[in-house]
C-alpha cells in the first residue's frame, strides 16, 4: 500500500480481509458500495450488470434474508419466487399496494382485517384516490358479484386466519376469482408463516409478512417482507416503490430474522401443540363464553383450516362471559404470561384488541366482525404448556 498520512489511515479500511467463508450471515453495515471503475457503476445503475449501489436499493444481508423467505414461501412450488425485505409489516402492505394501485383504481378486501391494515386503507389509500370496497370474504357469491360489477378492482387483499377472530377464508377460491376478473391477489400470511400455510401454492400472486412476528420469533426487531413469483412486476412496480418510499429494511433486523428462521419449523410445531392445549382448556372453562381457535373442531372454519394449513399455529382468542370488566380483571391477574401489543414471540403474549390493536376501528364495525369489548387475544408461546395453562387458569379463577 502506498504510504499515506496518519489521518488517512484512520479513515480508510484495509480491503480483502476475508480469507475463509464466514459460517454466519455477515451484517453489511454500510450505506453505500464502491465501484472499481466508473464503467462498473454505470453498468450496475443501468441494470446490465448485477451489483449493489446504495443501501436503500438493497444490501447483501437484506437480499440474503429476502431470498430465504421467498424460498420458504415457494417451497415445492416448482418455480422461482422473488422476495423483498422491508422496514415493517405495515411497510410491506403499503409498499405493495402503492406499487400496484393508481388513483382511480379500486381494492377489494375483507371486512375483518387487522386494525392497522384497515386504518391504512381508510386513512391513506382512500385519500390518494384509491377506493376500498369491503365485503364478507366467506361469501364467495358476494365476492364474485362485486368483482363482476366493479371493473376497476385491481387488487383483492386478504388475511387468513383473520386477526384476532381467527376466521378463515378460502385462498384457492378467492385467488381463482381474482384471476377470473383480471385482478391480482395478495394475502397477509403473518399468523401462519410458510411453515403452516403456503398461499402461493393456492394460486395467490403476492404474500406479505410482518417478519417482526413469528419469522423473527423473539421480539427483537421490526421488519416485513413481500414475496411473489411475478419477478417483473416485483422489480418494476414493487421494488421501485420501495426504493422511492424508502421502506427498505435494515441489515441488522434482517440478520435477526435470519437467526429466527433457523428454528422456525421447531417453533411453529410447539406453538401449535401449546395453542391446541390452551384452546381445549378454555373451551371447557365455565367462565369462557367462546373460543376462537382453528385447532378446535367447534371452529366454523375447521375443515377449511385443515385443508390449507399444516397446523393451527399459536394464535387464538376467547371471550369471557362477563364482558369487558371480566376481561380487564383477567388480564390484571396474569403473572406468568405477558401483556404486550404484539404476537409471535417465543413467550405467551396477551392483548385486548378493542383497546389496542383495533382501537382505530369503528366500534360498530368491530362488533359486527366479532371483535367485542370482552375479546382477549393470546399469542401462545413455546413454554411448558402446563405453565401457560396454569397462569390463565388462576387469572380466570380470580375473575
Amino acid at each position: 500500500m502506498k504510504k499515506t498520512g496518519f489521518a488517512s489511515q484512520c479513515v480508510h479500511h484495509f480491503k480483502d480481509n476475508e480469507t475463509t467463508r464466514p459460517h454466519q450471515l455477515p451484517i453489511y453495515a454500510t450505506s453505500s458500495f464502491e465501484f472499481e471503475t466508473i464503467n462498473e457503476g454505470i453498468d450496475i445503475f443501468s441494470g446490465t450488470r448485477q451489483g449493489h449501489t446504495y443501501g436503500r436499493y438493497g444490501n447483501p444481508t437484506i437480499d440474503a434474508v429476502a431470498k430465504k423467505i421467498a424460498a420458504l414461501e415457494g417451497y415445492d412450488l416448482g418455480k422461482e419466487v422473488a422476495g423483498l425485505f422491508v422496514s415493517s409489516g405495515m411497510a410491506a402492505i403499503s409498499t405493495l399496494l402503492l406499487g400496484l394501485l393508481d388513483a382511480g383504481d379500486k381494492l377489494l378486501t375483507q371486512d375483518n382485517l387487522y386494525g392497522g391494515s384497515t386504518e391504512l386503507l381508510n386513512k391513506v389509500l382512500q385519500k390518494k384516490g384509491i377506493e376500498v370496497i369491503y365485503a364478507n370474504f366467506q361469501d364467495l357469491n358476494l365476492v364474485e358479484q362485486i368483482l363482476a360489477k366493479e371493473e376497476k378492482i385491481k387488487v383483492v387483499y386478504m388475511e387468513t386466519p383473520a386477526n384476532p377472530t381467527m376466521a378463515c377464508i378460502d385462498l384457492e377460491a378467492l385467488a381463482g376469482l381474482a384471476r377470473k376478473y383480471d385482478a391480482v391477489s395478495a394475502v397477509d400470511n403473518t399468523f401462519c408463516t410458510p411453515y403452516l400455510q403456503q398461499p402461493l401454492f393456492w394460486g395467490l400472486d403476492y404474500v406479505i409478512h410482518s417478519t417482526t412476528k413469528f419469522l423473527n420469533g423473539h421480539g427483537s426487531g421490526i421488519s416485513g417482507a413481500i414475496v411473489s413469483p411475478h419477478f417483473e412486476d416485483m422489480k418494476k412496480k414493487v421494488w421501485a416503490t420501495m426504493k422511492l418510499l424508502g421502506t427498505t429494511g435494515n441489515p441488522f433486523d434482517a440478520w435477526l430474522v435470519n437467526n429466527g428462521l433457523k428454528t422456525l419449523a421447531l417453533r411453529m410445531e410447539q406453538h401449535s401443540v401449546n395453542a391446541t392445549a390452551v384452546a381445549r382448556f378454555l373451551e371447557k372453562h365455565p367462565k369462557v363464553a367462546k373460543v376462537n381457535s382453528v385447532a378446535l373442531e367447534s371452529h366454523p372454519n375447521y375443515a377449511l383450516a385443515q385443508k390449507q394449513m399444516k397446523g393451527p399455529g399459536g394464535m387464538m382468542s376467547f371471550e369471557l362471559k362477563d364482558g369487558i370488566e371480566a376481561g380487564i380483571r383477567f388480564m390484571n391477574k396474569i403473572e406468568f404470561c405477558t401483556l404486550a401489543p404484539t404476537l409471535g414471540d417465543v413467550d405467551t403474549l396477551i392483548l385486548h384488541p378493542a383497546s389496542m390493536s383495533h382501537r382505530g376501528v369503528d366500534k360498530a364495525i368491530r362488533q359486527k366482525i366479532g371483535i367485542t369489548d370482552g375479546l382477549v387475544r393470546i399469542s401462545v408461546g413455546i413454554e411448558t404448556p402446563e405453565d401457560i395453562i396454569g397462569d390463565i387458569g388462576q387469572a380466570l379463577d380470580a375473575v
